[in-house]
């Protein structure tokens, strides 16, 4: 059991950071739209659908078993950080650019908690 605390751990600050970015993107649909040249719905979409992913990881991590919750994230975060990280090459302003690239990095990091996780489990 010991050696699945990092990885729940891992996946609920991740559900945590996923509905506190989320909500943040939903209140700032507009001049997040405005900055990045998106239409405001499509943005307030990603807020939205990103407020749902942070249910759905707190909810496998309840539910399903360690490994294959956080295989299922880590797949999710690489893939966000990917689309993230492109996301940023879209907008001229530079502000935006390094703002859109932490939350790559953040995303990242998840990733990579969550590949110690696995480890971690796989060696017990």
């Amino acid at each position: 059991m010991e050696s699945r605390r990092p990885g729940m751990l891992s996946l609920r600050l991740d559900a945590i950071y996923c509905l506190t970015l989320g909500l943040m993107i939903i209140a700032g649909a507009a001049p997040v739209a405005a900055t990045l040249g998106w239409p405001p719905a499509l943005v307030l979409g990603v807020g939205v659908l990103v407020v749902v992913w942070a249910g759905l990881v707190e909810w496998m991590r309840a539910r399903l078993r360690p490994r294959l919750s956080l295989t299922i994230v880590l797949i999710a975060n690489v893939a966000a950080t990917l689309a993230v990280a492109c996301v940023s090459l879209t907008t001229a302003a530079a502000i935006a650019i390094v703002a859109v690239l932490a939350i790559a990095v953040d995303i990242a990091l998840f990733a990579t908690s969550q590949v110690v996780a696995l480890r971690r489990i796989r060696a017990a």
